[in-house]
């Protein structure tokens, strides 16, 4: 699929993760594109670059949305942004590994609702469990899977 990118939320993206992308891209000659409230420090490359967009809630969401393609990857945490990725003809991964698709998101989504509705009554539901380094290795899997299935360049 020529032209295919890969997109990624990147201000709670863990670096571990962005680490990975910066490799993927260099070796597979594709481009990634971070999208952050905040300036990012990448490596120097002519396949990875930033958007700085404003401070906002969703800013950073709705313009890759807005700049992705079908069958480009986005990279994300967020379930919101991955129901809408996905509404778009895009793939959606989270740093762990796990991909979002058509049949899991309405339960992400309603298990998101859920959580937050059990916060805003005071109910400590805890955060999710540490980054580790079976999550990293969950996530670089997927991400080949991925790249050698929809990448021609690996084909």
């Amino acid at each position: 699929m020529p032209g295919m990118q890969i997109w990624v939320d990147a201000d709670a993206c863990p670096v571990v993760i962005k680490e990975i992308l910066y490799r993927v891209a260099d070796r597979l000659e594709l481009s990634v594109t971070l999208v952050a409230n905040q300036g990012l420090r990448v490596p120097p490359s002519r396949f990875i670059r930033t958007v700085q967009v404003p401070s906002g809630a969703d800013v950073a969401d709705q313009e890759i949305v807005r700049l992705l393609n079908p069958g480009d990857l986005v990279v994300t945490g967020d379930i919101p942004l991955a129901s809408d990725v996905l509404k778009k003809g895009g793939y959606a991964l989270n740093p762990r590994g796990e991909f979002y698709t058509k049949d899991n998101i309405a339960q992400q989504l309603t298990m998101r609702a859920f959580m937050e509705e059990l916060r805003s009554g005071g109910v400590d539901t805890g955060g999710p469990a540490a980054f580790n380094q079976s999550d990293r290795q969950s996530f670089a899997n997927s991400l080949d899977r991925h790249l050698s299935k929809h990448h021609r360049k690996l084909a």
